[in-house]
């Protein structure tokens, strides 16, 4: 009897997954920039809402990716892991104060919170399948994969 800890294998999403988080990361992000245009804001307004968009999504596909890097035993700096989690919380907080300051009705507030919120999760969501996916093609040679899951379905 083999007692070997052995690492579990990867399994790529299936493709519905993977379409239904790229749909969700569009449709936040594209309702958040429309209801951006739409706003009866001054440009500056809108081009912090902007940036606090951009920047959000950034901090938590980074932090995502370096979590990640830490679960697969990749040197990951810990004040680089510091600076993602405090880049992800003041892009949140920056949306925060932003929207509370903001002289616009409590359903466009909530309705740029939600977008955000949306927009972030699925950008998350977008990162870690195109990894998975990543660490599926490279542990499993292409004849081996199992039809249907090779990601050229």
């Amino acid at each position: 009897m083999d007692t070997s800890i052995q690492q579990p294998v990867s399994q790529v999403p299936t493709k519905a997954f993977r379409i239904a988080a790229v749909a969700a990361l569009i449709t936040g992000a594209a309702s958040y920039l429309i209801g951006l245009f739409n706003a009866y804001m001054q440009l500056n307004e809108k081009g912090y809402y902007l940036t606090v968009m951009l920047f959000g999504l950034f901090a938590v596909v980074s932090l995502q990716k370096t979590i990640r890097d830490k679960m697969a035993g990749m040197a990951v700096t810990r004040p680089y892991v510091i600076a993602c989690g405090v880049a992800t919380i003041a892009a949140t907080a920056l949306l925060a104060v932003g929207l509370y300051n903001a002289e616009l009705a409590l359903s466009e507030k909530g309705f740029f919170a939600m977008a955000y919120v949306l927009s972030l999760f699925a950008a998350i969501t977008v990162q870690k399948n195109v990894r998975d996916c990543a660490e599926y093609h490279a542990l499993v040679p292409a004849d081996k994969a199992v039809a249907g899951q090779s990601g050229g379905e």
